[in-house]
């Protein structure tokens, strides 16, 4: 838990523009004011609801849901600064109510000394439980505090309704090459908490490494520059150069958005099933292989592949599904790294396959059975064996006998009725016009044709 810092009169930190050297530059860059901020302008851009809130002092309790590393903690330390509040941090994996208290206490007296506003901020703030969420309505009812909490994880579904309405959303999207870039020129620049006071010259290759290996990450991005310089000699003239071998020395492993947990893992399961769908090789092999850089089960991307082999590919190439699963097979038995050609193999396939969705039927009929119950089976379709008990203790005729049974006729196939009487018009399954679904459906209709031309002769 951090408590409150010492803060003047006028709410702004005593220590506000002493600048510690022994602290990271990612941390000494953290932005001060909206002006410094970057990103996120869909929301604190010029005229934007939150940007007029914090302009005209006004802020409600907020709620910031975006991806990590895409400046939730930073816009709430920038709110903080802004409007000349105490600004009290709360991680909801460590700390829990009686933390709480002691926060609300210390904020009461602050607010009866000076009228100063507090700002609470909660990291991970989904990680509370119910009674924990619900302990902070009270104080923001009576205005003590005002909330801001931020989460990666849907709020509709980890927060309580009561204090999601008494809260405004924002989401925060991922920041781009292009901001950290903007990030990473002005620490250069800064001189008195970036990197400004050092001659120091990175070249355009370098910075577009860094920019790109760091995916967002401003902070990895700065903490690897700060490396680079301070792992460099200056030459004959004094300077310090960091070229793209330097950059790539100490920004070795690019990071991946992906962590596997919350909404990320959907929305990149969503686009990897999508990009099969839509028949994209590129693009699925593209988010199959960001999800297994960031630590994804390949059981779970077979589980999607075979899903996809029936509700997308269906009968269009009924062989997708046996593909799938035997791809799956051989990866249980090799395991990786070799196991990646199993999983490009499904997953190339089923992206290059015929798109079906007709197995969808399945769920129209279960529909019909919800809402209007199942019929009586006909009583040529009934087991003729519990039909002949019931007609020799009834001495009546086996209704059974009146069944046609298809393999005595050409092509296998006869008329009769096989659906109660009540839906024996209704048709649910629609057939898919390529690939091999098709050349089955068509196969049926010349039967059904043939049988017909021949009732006419």
């Amino acid at each position: 838990m951090d408590l409150f810092n010492e803060k003047s009169n006028t709410g702004r930190d005593q220590k506000a523009d002493y600048v510690n050297p022994h602290e990271p530059l990612a941390t000494r860059m953290r932005p001060h004011s909206l002006e410094e901020f970057v990103g996120q302008k869909h929301i604190v851009g010029e005229g934007k609801m939150l940007r007029r809130m914090i302009e005209s002092g006004v802020i409600g309790s907020l709620i910031f849901y975006g991806p990590p590393s895409s400046g939730k903690t930073t816009l709430a330390h920038v709110i903080s600064r802004e409007i000349n509040a105490q600004f009290v941090v709360l991680n909801a994996v460590l700390d829990g109510i009686k933390d709480l208290r002691q926060v609300v206490a210390k904020a009461e007296k602050i607010q009866q000394m000076n009228g100063q506003k507090t700002i609470l901020f909660v990291d991970e703030i989904h990680r509370w439980n119910k009674a924990q969420q619900d302990a902070l309505l009270p104080h923001l009812e009576s205005g003590v505090i005002t909330l801001i909490g931020a989460t990666t994880e849907n709020p509709f579904y980890t927060m309580v309704s009561p204090l999601l309405s008494r809260c405004q959303l924002f989401e925060l999207y991922d920041l781009t090459r292009d901001h950290v870039l903007s990030m990473i020129d002005r620490a250069l620049a800064e001189e008195q908490r970036g990197l400004g006071k050092k001659q120091v010259e990175v070249s355009q290759p370098a910075r577009n490494h860094l920019a790109e290996f760091a995916a967002g990450d401003i902070r990895n991005a700065l903490n690897a520059l700060e490396v680079a310089v301070l792992s460099s000699d200056t030459n004959e003239d004094g300077v310090i150069r960091i070229d793209l071998d330097i950059a790539k020395e100490c920004i070795q492993k690019r990071s991946v958005r992906y962590d596997g947990t919350g909404d990320e893992h959907y929305h990149f399961a969503s686009a990897f099933i999508k990009s099969m769908r839509g028949s994209d090789p590129d693009a699925a092999l593209y988010w199959m292989a960001s999800m297994l850089e960031g630590g994804e089960d390949p059981n779970f991307l077979f589980r999607r592949m075979l899903i996809l082999a029936s509700e997308d590919v269906g009968l269009a190439d009924p062989h997708a599904l046996s593909v799938v699963n035997a791809a799956h097979d051989a990866f249980t038995k090799c395991g990786m790294p070799e196991g990646l050609y199993f999983l490009a193999h499904a997953c190339i396939y089923l992206s290059l396959a015929p798109k079906s969705n007709s197995t969808g039927a399945i769920f129209s009929v279960q529909s019909e059975v919800r809402n209007n119950g199942t019929g009586p089976v006909p009583a040529h379709l009934r087991d003729k064996t519990a039909n002949s008990k019931q007609s020799r203790y009834l001495g009546v005729e086996n209704a059974s006998d009146d069944y046609v049974y298809p393999h005595s006729h050409d092509y296998h196939w006869a008329p009769q009725q096989y659906l109660p009487e009540e839906v024996r018009e209704k048709s649910w399954y629609e057939p898919g016009n390529i690939g091999r679904e098709n050349k089955l459906w068509t196969r049926l209709q010349k039967i059904r044709e043939a049988y017909e031309n021949s009732r006419k002769k």
